[in-house]
């Protein structure tokens, strides 16, 4: 493991992340965002709104992330 200069970054704030996605990608954001309105009887969002949850529920569901989180924890 590397020795790093700098100790943990406090995340207290919100970060702005800007990124381009493949236009086949946000077409299914936009269709996500328009069948889970549907479902839960609401508007559709807005396809960016969805990006955070789905990346939270994507790094709590990784089983490998979370054990390798924990060994370095420990």
């Amino acid at each position: 493991m590397a020795k790093l200069k700098l100790g943990p970054i406090a995340d207290d704030k919100p970060v702005k992340v800007t990124l381009e996605l493949p236009a086949r990608l946000h077409r299914d954001l936009v269709r996500y965002a328009e069948i889970l309105g549907r479902e839960s009887g609401q508007p559709a969002a807005d396809p960016v709104r969805l990006v955070v949850p789905m990346l939270e529920r994507f790094i709590g569901t990784d089983r490998g992330f979370a054990k390798t989180k924990q060994e370095r924890k420990g």
